[in-house]
C-alpha cells in the first residue's frame, strides 16, 4: 500500500458542529485540498462515509488501483475518512472507492465536495484550487442597494447551453465567450439581474441541470471554474446581479453520485415515502440528518462566498414542504401532529435562510413555491420560512389563461386579470414567466396570444407592460424579449434569426425600453411588496375589458397612473377617476409605431377636472390604445 500520511483539517469543534448540523463551511474541510505537509506538497482528502470499512482514493495517479491509497477513519465516530497523499497535484482526476459494511457493497463515487468535475459523460472529480482575482469590488460594496427589496428587479432567466450556439462548431458558448456576448447583451437590454438555470455539474442534459451530481463544481460543459467566475465578475462590473438556481430538494440515482453513497442511505431519506420522488425518479435529501443539513447549507454559502452570487432561487420548495406532495393516499404518513407538513424540511429551510442572511445580508433567496403555504417570505423570527421573495405562480397562471382567450370573450373573465391583487401583498412576490411555461406543449408565450400577427404582438406587449406595472419583481425566460415563436428546446439555440424581421425587432426594442422605464420610475418598485404602493382606479369595467390603477413610490409627486386595454378597440374619450387635481402626462405606451403599434396615443398634457369618477374626487378623459398599456405621470 502506498503511503497515506495521517493528517486532518478538522478540529474537535468542527466535528461537533458537523454532527449538530451547524457547520456551514464544510467545503473548507471536506473534499480535496492542495497543501504542504513537512515540506512536501500534495493533496489532503476527506470524505464522509460512516458505513464504510475501507475508503481508498483512486485516480490517474495510481492507475485507479483501490489497494494503494487507503484513507484513515477518524477515531471520533464521525464517519470521516481522511489523509494526505504526497505529490498528488492540481488537475489530478480521482474518485473514492468505498467498501461498505453492508453486504460487501463496493462503489466508486465522485467527491461530493469536488471543486471541478470531468466533462460529462465522464464522471471523475478533479483536484482543483481556484486561482482567480476578483475585480468586482465596486459592485460588492454597493450590491446591498441593487439587491434590496425596494430596488428594481428585472431578471433574465436563461439556460447557458441553449442561449446562443456556435452553429458551425455545433457547440454552446463557453463561460469565456458568454462573459463578452451575454454581458453586453444584458447591459444593452437593461436587465438588472440574470438567473442561471443550474450550473452545478449534472450528468444528463435533458434534466436542464436540475439533477445534480457535483454540488460544488460549475459544469465543465462550458469551461473551467475560473472562467465561470470571470462571467460573474464581468456581469458585476456592468451592474448586473447574478442569481443561481439551487436544488436542495432531490438528486439523481447515478452510480457516481450521492445515492447509496457508502452502501447506506447516507444523503437520502431511508424511508421511500420521504426519500424518493417518483415524478422525477430521484432521491430526496434526508432533512432529519444533521450532517446532510450541514452539507446543503454549506453548499448554499459556497456559491455566495466563492462565486459572489447575489441570490439563490431555490427549486421545488413545495415538494420539500409537504409529505403528501405528488403522493396518493397510502403513499405518505402524517407528521407527529397529524399534518402533511414535512417538519424537518421546514426546519431546514428556516436554518438555511437564517444563515444566508446572517452571513450575506446583501443577497436574496427566492422560493419556487406553488402553494398557499403561509409565511414563505415572512422572517424566521416571526414564524416564517425567511425567504426574500416567492414566485407568484397564481398570477402567472391566471394572466396567461386570460390573455390566451380571444379578446371578444375577455369581458366574461375580468376577475382572472384582477384576482392577483387580492393577495399580492401577502408575500414578497416575484412575477415569473419562466422556462416551465414554454415547454411540453404549452407553446411559446407569443404562441399563446390570439389573433392575427398584429394582435399577437400587441397582446405580447400588453402582457409585459401589465407585468412590469403589477406589484412585485419580474422574471422572464430568454427569448421572450424578442418574441420567440417556438417552444424552448434545450438542444438548440434561441431563434436569433427572427430579430431580422420587423415584428421581432420592434418587440426587442419594446422590451429594452420597458426595462429602462421600469428602472427609471421608483413608483414601480419602491413599494412593490406593500399595499401602500398600489391603488385601484377601476377593476370592474368588464364591458370594455379595461383596468386602471395607480402605482406609488416614496415620493407622492412621482406616482404613476396605469391603464390597460385588453381589447383591439381604441377608446377616444375614456374617463378615469383620480385622487387629486393637476395634470396627466403620458410617458409610456406599448402602442408606439416604434414598437409595432398603431401610434394612437395621448400626445398632449391632459387637464384633470373636478368631476368625481370611480369613487374619486377628480377625473380626466384619456385616449386608450388598442390592446395596449398607457402610463401617465400624475403631475
Amino acid at each position: 500500500m502506498k503511503n497515506v500520511i495521517t493528517y486532518s483539517l478538522f478540529t474537535d469543534f468542527d466535528i461537533n458542529l458537523f454532527k449538530a448540523g451547524k457547520h456551514f463551511r464544510l467545503y473548507k474541510k471536506f473534499g480535496s485540498h492542495i497543501i504542504t505537509v513537512d515540506g512536501v506538497e500534495g493533496t489532503y482528502f476527506a470524505v464522509w462515509a460512516p458505513s464504510a470499512n475501507q475508503v481508498s482514493v483512486i485516480g490517474d495517479f495510481n492507475h485507479w488501483n483501490g489497494g494503494e491509497h487507503k484513507l484513515n477513519v477518524r477515531w471520533d465516530s464521525s464517519g470521516i475518512w481522511e489523509g494526505f497523499i504526497p505529490h498528488v497535484k492540481m488537475g489530478t482526476t480521482y474518485k473514492y472507492k468505498i467498501h461498505s459494511n453492508n453486504n460487501g457493497y463496493i462503489s466508486e463515487k465522485a467527491d461530493p465536495y469536488a471543486r471541478r468535475c470531468e466533462h460529462p459523460p465522464k464522471t471523475a472529480s478533479i483536484v482543483w484550487e481556484s486561482d482567480y482575482t476578483w475585480k468586482d469590488t465596486k459592485w460588492m460594496q454597493k450590491r446591498k442597494k441593487h439587491n434590496a427589496l425596494d430596488a428594481p428587479y428585472s431578471v433574465y432567466e436563461m439556460h447557458l447551453g441553449s442561449w446562443k450556439k456556435k452553429i458551425d462548431e455545433n457547440r454552446s458558448l463557453s463561460y469565456f465567450e458568454l462573459a463578452e456576448e451575454l454581458v453586453a447583451y444584458l447591459k444593452e437590454m437593461n436587465f438588472t439581474h440574470v438567473e442561471f438555470m443550474p450550473i452545478m455539474e449534472y450528468p444528463y442534459d435533458p434534466s436542464w441541470g436540475y439533477q445534480l451530481t457535483g454540488y460544488f463544481a460549475p459544469t465543465a460543459r462550458f469551461g473551467y471554474p475560473e472562467e465561470f467566475k470571470l462571467l460573474v465578475d464581468k456581469l458585476h462590473q456592468n451592474n448586473i446581479g447574478v442569481i443561481l438556481d439551487w436544488v436542495p430538494s432531490h438528486f439523481p440515482e447515478d452510480a457516481h453520485g450521492l445515492g447509496f453513497f457508502d452502501g447506506s442511505n447516507l444523503y437520502e431519506h431511508p424511508d421511500k415515502q420521504k426519500g424518493y420522488h417518483k415524478d422525477w425518479t430521484s432521491l430526496i435529501f434526508n432533512y432529519e440528518r444533521n450532517e446532510v443539513r450541514s452539507f446543503l447549507i454549506s453548499n448554499a454559502l459556497f456559491w455566495l462566498e466563492q462565486y459572489h452570487a447575489d441570490g439563490l432561487r431555490v427549486d421545488a420548495v413545495a415538494s420539500m414542504l409537504y409529505l403528501d406532495y405528488s403522493r396518493e393516499d397510502g403513499e405518505w404518513e402524517p407528521n407527529e401532529y397529524g399534518g402533511n407538513e414535512n417538519l424537518a424540511a421546514i426546519s431546514f429551510l428556516k436554518d438555511l435562510n437564517t444563515e444566508v442572511y446572517a452571513s450575506f445580508p446583501d443577497v436574496q433567496t427566492i422560493a419556487e413555491e406553488s402553494t398557499a403555504f403561509p409565511g414563505v417570505t415572512k422572517p424566521v423570527h416571526l414564524g416564517g420560512l425567511g425567504f426574500g421573495m416567492k414566485w407568484m405562480m397564481g398570477w402567472m397562471h391566471d394572466t396567461l389563461d386570460y390573455l390566451k382567450k380571444d379578446a371578444i370573450y375577455r369581458n366574461h373573465h375580468q376577475n382572472d386579470i384582477t384576482f392577483s391583487l387580492t393577495y399580492a401583498f401577502s408575500e414578497n412576490f416575484m412575477l415569473p414567466l419562466s422556462h416551465d411555461e414554454v415547454v411540453y406543449g404549452k407553446n411559446s408565450i407569443l404562441g399563446r396570444m390570439p389573433g392575427d400577427e398584429w394582435q399577437r404582438f400587441a397582446n405580447l406587449r400588453l402582457l409585459y407592460g401589465y407585468m412590469f406595472t403589477h406589484p412585485g419583481t419580474k422574471l422572464n425566460f430568454m427569448g421572450s424579449e424578442f418574441g420567440q415563436y417556438n417552444e424552448w428546446n434545450f438542444q438548440h439555440s434561441l431563434d436569433w434569426n427572427l430579430v431580422a424581421f420587423e415584428p421581432h425587432k420592434k418587440q426587442l426594442a419594446y422590451f429594452k425600453d420597458l426595462n429602462k422605464f421600469y428602472k427609471t420610475y421608483p413608483a414601480l418598485f419602491e413599494k412593490g411588496f406593500s399595499k401602500d404602493g398600489f391603488e385601484w382606479i377601476s377593476l370592474d369595467d368588464s364591458q370594455n375589458s379595461v383596468i386602471s390603477f395607480i402605482r406609488k413610490g416614496y415620493i407622492k409627486a412621482q406616482d404613476l397612473v396605469v391603464v390597460c386595454n385588453f381589447t383591439p378597440n381604441s377608446i377616444k374619450n375614456y374617463r378615469i377617476g383620480l385622487p387629486s387635481s393637476g395634470k396627466l402626462k403620458e410617458i409610456f405606451t406599448s402602442n408606439k409605431k416604434k414598437y409595432g403599434g398603431s401610434g394612437y396615443r395621448n400626445s398632449k398634457v391632459l387637464n384633470i377636472e373636478k368631476i368625481s369618477w370611480n369613487g374619486k374626487p377628480f377625473s380626466a378623459e384619456i385616449k386608450i390604445s388598442p390592446l395596449g398599456i398607457n402610463i401617465f405621470e400624475l403631475k
